[in-house]
């Protein structure tokens, strides 16, 4: 069976096999009653397919229908083509819901051109597509980043009054543009429909408030849920959820208590996804109270918390440094018949490493694949990182190694965990000769990275190199960031240069890249080494007026130049000024 299914395939969306398949001579000509349940995996649809065929008498193209729709929800979707293209042959006279099936099968498999050649096909035999039809073709449009392809299909639709696009239809095309970045094109959409007979319903509104949030106009749609509201089109958990998930977060949970009053006003019951993403803000804010109460508000109302409440959980026990009650959480679940999946178990190694709990985190990434998951990129970044943390660089190299082996794909934070790792060891020239090595895999290195390279080369005694790598970023389409800015004045300071870091300070600024706390504190310092106080005082002045503080060396720096020295109330009352806000006088 396995050798039949393998002598198929689906290259421009009709099939024409090399040689017939299957053969009646094989089946005796009876009728058995067929269970469309039993198809479970390709193999199945092969054999039911087969016993179809040598039925006599021979079955009902509803029959058919029914063996291509479960093909297609098993996602085989170039064998239900396959059968299609056979009952043509066949004669089995085809209808228009088996057009459609066709045709979604070809859109899913990102064929549009095959989509309408079968909608050809039928328009010859008489059939006339009807609005599932094109809806099918619109959606399979926009899955081959066909946008405008699409807006002129349904524009075409309503010009020529081809056919009416009911509620599926305009839900693909919010939807569509949404998701493919069109959000404005998408509210232009529905003014356009609201101003005709054509009115959206609440799932097309839905889609654009979700698209609304995820491009970051939440006030938009806050406007748009009022808008709706005065249409008269109420919203649902599902449009509320939304509209909870923008503003918590954007930190805004002032905002949600409003909404959650809302809901409450309009008899919507918060469900488990509105009280995950509560649950899940509360806890990046380390409110842990006010998260376990949410849990217990569930409870008393029969919502059941899922695993995606639990780890939310988690993570805020593991913000919080509480990894053993994040560990009780996991623990739970399992209790409770949950199955934690690996957003779990990276929350628990995450926390275990933040620590400094190399070892247990280990024990913990060994774990996983004994509870039947997998672990992913994400998986292993958070383990070779804690390891290089603890400067256990070539156990992480050694996973590295395994991650590749396991085909698991690296990202850029992947090696730049691996390239931090090499400077901070002291292989610079390995650490080039990896940058190297990457970018012919066609990964493209970021500021991260490139942030790695150079502060290894200045640690290193490499500034010449660093400051010629720093220079060439602009054209390797980087921008430095304060932080890479810091690196060379840094280095530039810590070799006497103080007069040319005060030029690439000067640059710095006139790049709008803004000089922060560390520049000021490590320009500060470099004159406070020099004994130059007087030159240091005015980087004082600086960091007053931008409620920056200084750090504890430079604190410490200045105690000692001011030990024996007559004293001077004016910088005493600066180094008051520039004292950290938690610092206890």
């Amino acid at each position: 069976m396995e050798r039949i299914s393998q002598s198929w395939s689906h290259t421009s969306g009709i099939i024409s096999p090399p040689f017939s398949l299957f053969s009646s001579k094989a089946f005796q000509p009876k009728q058995p009653r067929i269970d469309f349940s039993c198809v479970k995996e390709l193999n199945d649809a092969i054999g039911v397919f087969q016993k179809m065929k040598s039925m006599q008498p021979e079955p009902s193209v509803r029959m058919y229908n029914s063996l291509l729709s479960v093909t297609v929800k098993i996602e085989q979707y170039s064998f239900a083509l396959y059968m299609f293209d056979e009952m043509l042959r066949m004669g089995v006279p085809v209808n228009v819901y088996t057009m459609n099936i066709a045709v979604n099968c070809c859109c899913l498999l990102k064929d549009i051109k095959s989509g309408f050649a079968v909608m050809g096909i039928f328009f010859k035999r008489g059939y006339e597509p009807d609005v599932a039809t094109f809806t099918t073709l619109i959606k399979g449009l926009f899955l081959n980043h066909k946008v405008a392809e699409a807006g002129k299909l349904f524009n075409m639709l309503l010009r020529f009054r081809i056919c009416e696009p009911n509620d599926v239809m305009i839900l693909t095309m919010v939807d569509g543009l949404c998701k493919s970045g069109n959000v404005l094109p998408a509210r232009d959409l529905v003014r356009r429909l609201e101003r005709s007979r054509l009115r959206p319903n609440v799932k097309a509104y839905n889609a654009l408030l979700d698209g609304l949030r995820k491009s970051g106009m939440v006030d938009d749609a806050l406007q748009l849920l009022s808008a709706m509201i005065e249409k008269g089109i109420t919203p649902n958990v599902v449009t509320y959820n939304s509209m909870i998930q923008g503003l918590c977060d954007l930190g805004r949970l002032e905002d949600v208590k409003v909404l959650v009053n809302d809901m409450s006003n309009s008899n919507i019951s918060l469900n488990v996804v509105t009280f995950s993403i509560l649950i899940d803000a509360y806890c990046k804010e380390r409110k842990m109270k006010e998260a376990e109460d949410l849990l217990e508000i569930m409870r008393q109302r029969n919502v059941c918390p899922n695993v995606v409440t639990y780890t939310a959980l988690m993570e805020g026990y593991c913000l919080r440094g509480e990894i053993d009650k994040a560990r009780q959480v996991l623990d739970s679940m399992v209790d409770k018949r949950l199955k934690p999946n690996i957003v779990s178990y990276n929350c628990l190694l995450n926390g275990y490493c933040r620590k400094g709990r190399i070892d247990e985190a280990w024990l913990h990434f060994l774990e996983v694949p004994l509870k039947g998951l997998e672990h992913n990129t994400c998986t292993y970044n958070t383990m070779i990182d804690g390891l290089f943390s603890k400067d256990r660089f070539s156990e992480g190299w050694k996973l590295f190694k395994d991650m590749e082996a396991r085909r698991v794909t690296p990202n850029i934070y992947t090696y730049n965990t691996l390239l931090d790792g090499l400077c901070r060891n002291g292989e610079i020239d390995e650490a080039l000769s990896f940058v190297h090595t990457i970018e012919g895999k066609g990964v493209t290195p970021d500021r991260v990275t490139y942030g790695a390279i150079i502060n290894g080369l200045c640690k290193n005694g490499k500034l010449d190199v660093a400051r010629d790598l720093f220079n060439q970023l602009p054209s390797r389409g980087v921008l430095p960031n304060a932080r890479i800015y810091n690196m060379i004045i840094g280095a530039l300071c810590h070799e006497g240069s103080t007069e040319e870091a005060q030029c690439l300070l000067t640059e710095m600024q006139s790049h709008g890249c803004a000089p922060d706390e560390v520049t000021y504190n490590i320009m500060t310092r470099s004159f406070l080494k020099k004994k130059e106080l007087s030159k240091a005082i005015p980087y004082l002045e600086v960091m007053h007026e931008k409620e920056l503080s200084a750090d504890v060396s430079t604190l410490s720096m200045l105690i000692d130049q001011m030990q024996g020295k007559t004293k001077d109330d004016v910088l005493l009352k600066l180094m008051k000024d520039v004292l950290p806000k938690d610092f206890v006088s």
